[in-house]
C-alpha cells in the first residue's frame, strides 16, 4: 500500500511512503481522525540520516503484523524532527516524564487532543532485555486506554500542565566577567585530559560549548579553560572523528573518538568551520569547508541537512562502510544518501562560516557560495505571504513554520555575509529578519491550537537554543551600529535564562558566549579601501577583533545611509583604517604596522 507520506517534502518521510502503517503527517487531518475514532494518536519521530530509525522502520513499521495493530488501535502519525523542531522539542519533553533514554526515533502516545499519555524511543520486534517488544508496548498502551482511560488522561494532563509551569523563567542579572570565568572553568573540570574533549562515551564535538571557551573574555580571564577548546578540537581533527575528505561525523560512541556515529551534520560542520577558524586551524578548516562545498551543497546553492550514515555495498545496507574506505577506492561506490532539505537556520550557519572563513582565508569561492545559498534560502523558503518557512526541498517550500532560531540564525549569517562583501544590503536584510525574532513568532499552529506546552528547554545543544540565537543575531547587530535597542534585546534573553546558564554552563554555551560579548567592551575594525587585498586590509584581517570590515569608500556611506553607524563619517576616507571600542576611535591609521594585532 502507498499511504499519505508519499507527496511530502521530507526525505524521512518519502522513505515511510511504502510501509504498510496507515501513516498520516504532522497536520490536523491526524487529529480530526484521532477524534472521529476516538483513539490515541502513534506519533513516531525520527530524521532521515538517524540509524535506529532506519532500524525500527525495518524490524517494525515494514512489518505487515505489526501495522496492522497500529492501523487498528491508533491513528499513526510521522514527524521529521528537522522539519518540525517545535513538534520534536513539546514531544521530548513530555516523554522526559516517561524515560530517561531519550533519542531517537522517539515513539509518543497520546490522548487525540495530542497530549502524551506514554512514550520511548525504540522498540524492537521481539523483547530484549531490558527492553519489551514493540507489539507488547501497542497491547499494553491500547488496554491503558480502553480500560484505564480516565488514568491515562489524568497522568496526561498532568505531564501538559507541568511543562507550562516549567516554561516560565525567572529574569536575574547579567554575569559579570568573574561569573563567566566561573562558569568556563566548570566546563573545564569536564576535560578528557588523555584523549581531549569532555566527559566519556558517547562523544560529541559541543561545538556550542567550545565557541564560549574561545570567546575574548574566557581567553583573558580563564585561559586555562580557554586551551580546552583548541585541545579539544585538535584531538578530534586527528582522530576518526574526522572523514578523510574533511568533514565530521556526528559523535564517537567510544572515549578515544573511535567507532564514530557516522552521519555528518550540517550544523556540526558549519560551526566547527568557525572553531577551526578561530583556533587558527587553517587545515581543518579548510577540510570542513570542502566538505560542505562538495558533499552538502545542493542545486541552486543551498546546503542540505545531513548526509547518511548507511549505504549500499554489494546489496547490502552498510553503516559506516563506505567512510571505512580509503577515499581511492569510494569513485566506484555510491555514496551515503544527502537529506537535501535546505533547513533555513541551518543555512544561515552555514552562510556565517563560509562567509567569514572565505574572506579571512582569501578563498572567494566560499564567499560567492554563502552568497548562493543565502540568496536561495531568501528566495525560496517562503510560504505565499511571504514569511520565512522551517526549510524545502528541491526547490519547493515546506509548510512548517520557521522558528526563531530559524530566523536570527539566518539574520547573523547575513550580516556576516555584509561584513566580507561589503554589500550593506545584506544587512538590511538581516535587520528586518531580526526584527521579527525579536518581536516574537507563534510556534507551530497545531500545538498552540490545541494546548500542547511548548518545550520548556532552552539549552544549547547541538546549536544555539531560540533565546541563544536571537540573542546573538541582536548582539552582533549592536555591533555593527544599528543601535543600542538591539544591544538590549540581547541582554534581555540572556537575563532571563543567565541564572540557570550559569548553573549549567556546558548546557548553554552559546547564550554565555553573548554574555560574555555584553561584558566586554567590542571591537570594531573598519578598512575604507580601494584595494581590499591591499598590506592594510590583509593587517585588519589578522587583528583580534569581533568585527572586521573591509569596504570602500562607497560601501562604507552605503553602509551610514543605511543606519549602521559605525561606519558614519568614514565613506570620504581613503586607504584608511579605524580601531574603534564600542564606536569610539582611535586616530586612523595607514600603515599596517601601526594597527595592532591583539585587543
Amino acid at each position: 500500500m502507498t499511504n499519505r507520506l508519499a507527496d511530502t517534502l521530507s526525505p524521512y518521510l518519502r522513505a515511510h511512503a511504502d510501509n504498510p502503517v496507515d501513516w498520516y503527517p504532522w497536520g490536523p487531518e491526524a487529529f480530526a481522525e484521532a477524534q472521529r475514532r476516538d483513539v490515541p494518536l502513534l506519533i513516531s519521530i525520527g530524521y532521515s540520516t538517524c540509524h535506529w530509525c532506519h532500524v525500527m522502520a525495518r524490524e517494525s513499521f515494514a512489518d505487515p503484523a505489526t501495522a496492522a495493530l497500529i492501523d487498528r488501535d491508533f491513528v499513526a502519525v510521522k514527524v521529521d524532527r528537522e522539519e518540525h523542531p517545535d513538534v520534536d522539542g513539546a514531544y521530548m519533553a513530555a516523554a522526559s516524564a516517561f524515560t530517561q533514554n531519550l533519542g531517537w526515533p522517539l515513539t509518543v502516545f497520546t490522548t487525540p487532543r495530542g497530549r502524551t499519555f506514554y512514550a520511548g524511543t525504540y522498540w524492537p520486534p521481539e523483547a530484549r532485555q531490558p527492553m519489551p517488544a514493540f507489539r507488547d508496548v501497542l497491547a499494553a498502551v491500547n488496554e491503558a486506554w480502553t480500560v484505564r482511560r480516565a488514568q491515562a488522561e489524568e497522568s496526561a494532563d498532568a505531564v501538559t500542565d507541568a511543562l507550562s509551569r516549567a516554561a516560565a523563567s525567572t529574569p536575574s542579572d547579567l554575569p559579570d566577567a568573574s561569573a563567566l570565568a566561573a562558569a568556563a572553568d566548570t566546563i573545564a573540570q569536564r576535560e578528557d585530559t588523555l584523549f581531549g574533549g569532555f566527559g566519556g562515551a558517547p562523544k560529541f564535538p559541543v561545538a556550542t560549548t567550545l565557541g564560549l571557551l574561545q570567546s575574548a573574555l574566557v581567553r583573558r580571564e580563564a585561559p586555562d579553560a580557554a586551551g580546552a577548546a583548541g585541545r579539544a578540537l585538535a584531538a578530534m581533527a586527528a582522530s576518526d572523528l574526522r572523514d578523510a575528505d574533511g568533514g565530521f561525523f556526528r559523535y564517537a560512541t567510544q572515549r578515544d573518538w573511535t567507532i564514530p556515529h557516522y552521519e555528518r551534520m550540517l550544523t556540526d560542520n558549519a560551526q566547527l568551520l568557525e572553531i577551526a577558524l578561530d583556533a587558527g586551524e587553517e587545515a581543518t578548516a579548510r577540510g570542513v569547508a570542502g566538505f560542505l562545498l562538495n558533499a552538502l551543497r545542493r542545486e541552486g546553492g543551498g546546503f542540505g541537512a545531513a548526509q547518511d550514515s548507511e549505504s549500499w555495498i554489494d546489496g547490502q545496507r552498510s553503516e559506516g562502510g563506505y567512510y571505512l574506505r580509503p577515499v581511492s577506492e569510494r569513485a566506484g561506490l555510491v555514496p551515503p544518501a544527502v537529506d537535501g532539505k535546505v533547513i533555513t537556520g541551518w543555512n544561515g550557519l552555514a552562510v556565517a562560516a563560509l562567509a567569514r572563513a572565505g574572506a579571512e582565508l582569501g578563498e572567494s569561492s566560499w564567499v560567492q557560495a554563502a552568497v548562493d545559498a543565502a540568496a536561495f534560502v531568501l528566495r525560496v523558503n517562503r510560504d505565499s505571504t511571504g514569511a520565512l518557512v522551517r526549510a524545502s526541498l528541491d526547490g519547493v517550500a515546506s509548510g512548517a513554520v520557521a522558528t526563531a532560531a530559524d530566523v536570527a540564525l539566518l539574520a547573523d549569517g547575513l550580516f556576516a555575509l555584509a561584513v566580507a562583501t561589503g554589500e550593506a544590503a545584506w544587512a538590511v536584510e538581516a535587520r528586518a529578519l531580526l526584527d521579527t525574532a525579536i518581536e516574537g513568532l507563534d510556534g507551530d499552529p497545531l500545538l498552540a491550537a490545541h494546548g500542547i506546552a511548548a518545550s520548556p528547554d532552552q539549552t544549547d545543544g547541538d546549536l544555539p537554543s531560540d533565546a541563544a540565537a536571537v540573542a546573538a543575531a541582536a548582539l552582533t547587530a549592536w555591533r555593527l551600529g544599528a543601535g543600542d535597542r538591539y544591544r538590549e534585546a540581547a541582554a534581555g534573553r540572556v537575563r532571563e535564562h543567565a541564572a540557570q546558564a550559569v548553573s549549567q554552563p556546558f548546557a548553554h554555551g552559546s547564550l554565555l558566549r553573548v554574555a560574555a560579548g555584553l561584558v566586554d567592551a567590542p571591537r570594531q575594525l573598519v578598512v575604507v579601501t580601494q584595494t581590499p587585498d591591499g598590506a592594510l586590509a590583509s593587517a585588519a584581517r589578522a587583528a583580534d577583533a569581533d568585527v572586521i570590515a573591509i569596504v570602500t569608500p562607497a560601501q562604507a556611506g552605503a553602509f551610514a545611509d543605511a543606519g549602521f553607524e559605525l561606519f558614519e563619517g568614514k565613506g570620504d576616507a581613503g586607504e584608511l583604517a579605524f580601531d574603534c571600542r564600542s564606536f569610539v576611535c582611535r586616530l586612523p591609521v595607514s600603515d599596517p604596522a601601526e594597527l595592532p594585532l591583539s585587543r
